[in-house]
């Protein structure tokens, strides 16, 4: 369990939002490129690890994680110094004020800033507190004027990620970070090839990261459309709703799901997935999402490719503290791993009905 809470402390502290996910593409490629016969990318930067195989007639299958995390981005530099923002992803106002931040600029500095909040005390009188806008959330950098933090090289369009520690909660069980949506999948893509190393599949197999995901599943419309697979597997991080009531529970294992609003699990997709779970001895649950994922634009590509999406959830996402189990992430790469070994080319025409 060390090594594995070391191997997410590493991605979960690299930082990346929509269009700047550079530094997650460089730890992909260093941890890839001695796994897979080639490395290649897409041209809005998502990457790919190729493993080929000397079967003949061999399946194509993609599973792709996506390397984006949720963030900011400055709109306007204020004559006092402070900054707004628009949102990179989807962010609950409720989580944004009163929090540490990094600001990257262009020339590739780290500036530290943090996201203002109302005091009680410049409340009394006016009926209380409201939730602002995301908009309206002064980010603030200690800047004295607009002139200073221009000298320091901020400028509109620069990226705000949030800073935080990843740690381990007190049981030793689950962790504490940010951005395990979707750092979970960075790491699940390069776990499966490290296993995979010399090994012969029945598939040719396609393992990596798309960018965007959070701004509207943007890249994999892009990569599923280059590299054409027959099968698509997302790996993502999902809510939990343990804690409101509601379906998906840390710690309970990986997830079967089944439907969100832009996917729906097709039927011999589905029997595949609970035959190799029950076969492997994963450990699942069933899980309907309330958002979507990369297979949600994967599965319209090319004529239609059947996808679904291997995933985990964890507590309070698209915020600076998510809190989710490591038993979890080893039973989806288990099941993962079992996937991938069992997709040949008789299993892959069942899946797509011939």
């Amino acid at each position: 369990m060390t090594d594995l809470f070391s191997k997410i402390k590493e991605v979960t502290e690299l930082h990346g939002v929509a269009g700047f996910e550079h530094d997650v593409r460089n730890h992909l490629r260093q941890k890839m490129t001695p796994l897979v016969d080639r490395v290649e990318t897409d041209g809005l930067g998502g990457i790919f690890g190729i493993k080929d195989s000397k079967t003949a007639d061999a399946p194509r299958i993609m599973v792709a994680a996506h390397m984006d995390e949720v963030g900011f981005m400055i709109s306007d530099i204020k004559p006092d110094g402070t900054f707004r923002v628009v949102e990179i992803g989807g962010w609950s106002p409720l989580v944004v004020s009163a929090q540490r931040f990094t600001l990257h600029t262009q020339t590739g500095a780290k500036l530290p800033v943090i996201s203002g909040s109302v005091p009680p005390h410049l409340m009394r009188g006016n009926g209380g507190a409201t939730i602002p806008k995301v908009a309206d959330v002064i980010f603030d950098a200690g800047f004295v004027d607009k002139t200073e933090a221009e000298r320091f090289g901020v400028r509109p369009g620069d990226i705000i990620i949030p800073e935080s520690e990843t740690i381990l909660t007190a049981n030793k069980k689950n962790i504490i970070s940010k951005a395990w949506d979707n750092r979970y999948g960075v790491l699940m893509v390069t776990e499966l090839l490290e296993h995979l190393k010399g090994q012969e599949l029945p598939n040719t197999l396609i393992a990596g990261a798309n960018v965007q995901e959070e701004v509207g599943l943007r890249g994999a419309h892009v990569s599923t459309t280059k590299f054409d697979p027959e099968l698509f597997f997302a790996v993502d991080c999902s809510p939990a709703g343990d804690v409101y009531g509601s379906q998906g529970k840390i710690g309970d294992g990986t997830l079967l799901r089944f439907y969100d609003p832009g996917h729906i699990m097709l039927k011999d997709m589905k029997d595949f997935l609970l035959t190799t779970a029950e076969e492997a001895g994963v450990k699942f649950q069933y899980y309907c999402g309330k958002g979507g994922t990369d297979a949600g634009a994967a599965h319209l590509k090319n004529g239609g490719v059947p996808s679904t999406t291997i995933g985990v959830c964890a507590r309070y996402i698209h915020s600076h503290q998510t809190l989710y189990a490591m038993d979890d992430f080893l039973e989806a790469q288990a099941f993962l791993q079992a996937i991938v070994k069992n997709l040949d080319r008789s299993t892959v025409n069942t899946i797509k009905g011939y």
